[in-house]
């Protein structure tokens, strides 16, 4: 079933605008199907805030039928805003204290932005373990996305990402490496992830700390994987919310700080990820912007539409797959009347305590 749109967050008009099923409450109620309570942590900064929301509950409400969704948006008031973003945030988000009175069967946190490599500088640091925490003793299962996984992979495992030489952005081929766990059942053994970090948790830290590796780049960097027992914490490094533009947007930016003179080097392309065509287009308005540097005119309107219009999505079926699988434990784990051949093989020390 679809997405319930509890209150009136405007990501909720956009999705029913892109085709996506968006129920009342009153219709909702009219339904004898169970209700899915998820939470959606959202870190990132002021522009990318309503773009990530959407794009987590178009995953959730595209996922799987068996239930009715109500995503429960909120935040950390330590990650510095703008006062136009704190008044939508102020609107349309649910504070922690009542996400923690009302409960939740799922959490999702997403990536941010952060100043400087060490994570437990952050000023977010210590309240996100705060929520962390919170779930680990009171939420079925927390889906973390790119940093995240690196926060609870420090806090948690004692696993501290590393810096890399070269910043990993892009679309890389990925494949499936345990086939037979219900979050990787029955989908593609094959397909591209978005990716966009400078730093790396490694296939051997997971391994070290028992993790349970599920889905590989070609090159061997871990993108998905789960806690000790197969569920508590699912990890994605990449993006696998991305939008087919999300990459794009990022290389814009870049390029606007580098017109800036904030950067010393204009930005290369992400990976995998623009045609021929649109990277000549690109390389002809990054000559057009030299031509008008040097004339000291004014430059150029980047050509985002223009590159966009054909830009292909290789990642959003399987990721709608993945989720789906996830979906569809949470409501097994939370129906425990229900027999889960997954937790048959659980230890017996299981956390969930089924």
């Amino acid at each position: 079933m679809p997405l319930v749109a509890h209150n009136q967050l405007p990501s909720f008009s956009r999705l029913r605008d892109e085709g996506i099923k968006i129920l009342t409450p009153i219709t909702a109620q009219h339904q004898d199907i169970r209700e899915l309570h998820i939470g959606l942590l959202n870190m990132m900064p002021d522009a990318a805030l309503a773009a990530t929301e959407r794009q987590f509950f178009r995953l959730v409400g595209e996922s799987n039928p068996i239930a009715q969704f109500y995503v429960h948006p909120f935040t950390l008031d330590e990650i510095p805003r703008s006062q136009k973003a704190r008044d939508y945030l102020s609107q349309y988000y649910e504070s922690f204290a009542d996400i923690k009175e009302m409960g939740l069967d799922a959490l999702i946190i997403t990536g941010a932005n952060v100043t400087g490599s060490e994570l437990s500088n952050q000023p977010f640091w210590e309240p996100l373990i705060e929520v962390f925490d919170w779930a680990w003793d009171n939420v079925t299962s927390t889906l973390c996305s790119c940093l995240a996984t690196h926060a609870v992979m420090e806090f948690r495992y004692a696993q501290k990402r590393k810096i890399q030489m070269n910043k990993t952005w892009g679309v890389f081929p990925h494949h499936v490496v345990d086939k037979h766990h219900p979050l990787t059942n029955d989908i593609n053994t094959r397909f591209d992830v978005p990716h966009s970090r400078w730093n790396c948790v490694s296939q051997q830290q997971f391994i070290d700390q028992k993790l349970k590796i599920l889905v590989e780049s070609d090159t061997g960097f871990v993108h998905l994987a789960t806690s000790p027992d197969g569920f508590r914490h699912v990890l994605f490094q990449g993006h696998p919310e991305y939008d087919s533009i999300s990459l794009l947007k990022e290389y814009k930016r870049e390029v606007m700080i580098f017109n800036q003179g904030e950067l010393q080097t204009y930005p290369s392309f992400p990976e995998n990820y623009l045609g021929i065509f649109e990277k000549a287009i690109l390389n002809e308005y990054h000559l057009r912007c030299t031509m008008a540097r040097q004339k000291n005119q004014k430059l150029p309107e980047f050509p985002e539409t223009l590159v966009s219009q054909n830009i292909d999505i290789t990642w959003h079926d399987t990721a709608v797959e993945v989720i789906g699988n996830w979906m569809g434990l949470i409501y097994q784990i939370t129906h425990k009347d229900r027999h889960i051949p997954f937790m048959d093989n659980i230890d017996a020390d299981n956390p969930l305590g089924l």
